[in-house]
């Protein structure tokens, strides 16, 4: 992962039309030549919506877009056979596979039960607003369309913590089911609404050690069949972190191999439950730096009222750098979606050149600022919008400076409210580089890049400022930036 970097290669409304791992397989070279060393993949399993889902309504784990269930063989994504060929040619190219890992709930049961729960406050899970009472649920998962290939198990009520729906009332709420373990919720890193166990679906009771063994048999099968270099870890906040610790000892010891991982805990701003999740996990799993993400949203919606001194504050990349996953945007954070706080475009470039240009953190770079996207859906006031994603035009060559040029010693510069700026002296006489950045006015500072470039001619590599700087004897330069941009200055 040194020096590497990964791109979640798909977005929220991504055009699979059961053809996606078939272009993924002639684009496998393309992509590792622009710099990028590791993929995360989509959800891969057959959803309750079958082709026209994302993937996160998990239906069927052993479903891989191979049998005849919830409508279709084909996931939205291809099949079976075709995503195994796309991280086939992946590997083949040097492109390591994190393959999407959802685990937390499960949608689109086969048959309904009758079960005893308890209705709990939405906004405080561990209030009881009713007492316990028969509700039928959907919680049998008896997989006809499989036949019981790859496995024999059957999910029922026994396996599951909670519900959001009563089909005996016609009722939505939130439903805490009464099983061996009892009717309270399992314990979280934080006390977010409470508790916040419960996410949606029908949610996985992780206390039931039939429910452990089978996960850890599925993800052996799982990992035997596609064979992929390391993990994304769906919804984390919400399964306990005990679970993981399990899983990943198992899965690391069975596969030989001390593959990656990193958990999805979104909590904008929340520094400290992202330290406590890796403390209880003792750091068996790097996490997304939402934290730092929620700094970029931030920074982009004040402009120049933002200290960009302080970007880094209250960060896990300023923290604990070696487990810090930094992105941009995701498909949370896209407009329309749940989680929606977009980076705005023109602050963008800026974000690229802090996680892509900088030593420290494994940057992700997300789907649409490479290719774009265009997309409707409707928003929380029920109105449809049309959302057009532009390509980052800097980014293909921010790619590049990281591999070639951002290397060595680094000097920070982060002392101008509205201007900051670093640079790279380079492993070697060609590489180094000199980055500034504002949002603000244009700005200049003088910044050291080493003696080994002096007499050298700086010019910039984003061609956002004409002309040249010249290296004096003591190894620095005067080196400019346009406003609310970035420049990133290499010898010429």
């Amino acid at each position: 992962m040194q020096d590497g970097v990964m791109m979640q290669f798909f977005h929220w409304y991504t055009e699979g039309d059961g053809k996606f791992w078939k272009q993924l397989t002639q684009q496998a070279r393309t992509l590792a030549g622009k710099g990028i060393t590791a993929l995360w993949l989509p959800p891969a399993f057959k959803a309750s919506e079958g082709c026209h889902s994302v993937g996160y309504d998990i239906y069927d784990l052993f479903d891989l877009g191979e049998f005849n269930q919830k409508s279709s063989l084909k996931t939205k994504y291809g099949t079976k056979n075709e995503y195994i060929e796309a991280i086939a040619a992946l590997r083949s190219a040097g492109v390591q596979v994190y393959a999407d890992i959802v685990i937390n709930h499960l949608a689109g049961a086969d048959e309904k039960e009758l079960v005893k729960a308890i209705k709990v406050n939405p906004e405080n899970r561990t209030e009881i607003i009713s007492e316990p009472y028969d509700i039928e649920a959907y919680t049998k998962f008896t997989y006809p369309g499989r036949e019981k290939k790859y496995s024999n198990f059957e999910w029922n009520h026994t396996c599951f913590s909670g519900t959001d729906y009563d089909d005996l009332k016609k009722e939505s709420a939130i439903f805490s089911i009464i099983n061996d373990a009892g009717s309270d919720w399992e314990e979280m890193v934080d006390d977010e609404k409470g508790n916040y166990d419960y996410l949606m679906y029908a949610d996985i009771e992780f206390r039931n050690p039939v429910v452990r063994e089978h996960l850890k048999e599925w993800g052996k099968w799982y990992y035997n069949t596609v064979n992929f270099d390391g993990v994304r870890l769906d919804a984390v906040k919400h399964i306990s972190p005990g679970f993981y610790n399990e899983w990943l000892d198992y899965m690391r010891n069975e596969t030989g191999k001390n593959f990656f991982a990193v958990g999805e805990y979104w909590a904008p701003g929340n520094l400290a439950s992202l330290q406590k999740y890796i403390e209880a996990t003792d750091k068996r799993m790097s996490l997304f730096d939402s934290s730092l993400h929620n700094n970029f949203h931030t920074a982009s919606c004040e402009g120049k009222n933002y200290n960009l001194s302080t970007i880094f504050d209250n960060t896990l990349l300023n923290t604990m750098p070696e487990l810090a996953v930094t992105v941009v945007d995701n498909h949370d954070t896209q407009p329309l979606q749940a989680l929606e706080a977009p980076v705005s475009p023109w602050f963008k470039p800026l974000a690229y050149s802090l996680i892509l240009l900088r030593p420290a953190g494994y940057p992700c770079i997300f789907y649409p600022d490479m290719y774009g996207a265009k997309y409707t859906d409707k928003g929380r006031d029920g109105n449809d919008y049309t959302i057009e994603l532009p390509i980052v035009t800097e980014l293909e060559k921010l790619l590049w400076l990281r591999r070639y040029k951002a290397l060595g010693l680094q000097r920070d510069y982060f002392d101008h409210a509205n201007c900051i700026g670093w640079t790279r002296e380079g492993e070697h006489p060609d590489a180094g580089c000199a980055i500034i950045m504002s949002n603000g006015e244009k700005g200049f500072k003088r910044m050291e890049i080493g003696k080994v470039h002096a007499g050298k001619a700086f010019i910039d590599s984003l061609e956002h400022v004409e002309g040249i700087v010249t290296i004096d004897q003591e190894g620095k330069g005067d080196f400019y930036c346009e406003a609310g941009a970035v420049s990133v200055w290499i010898a010429a």
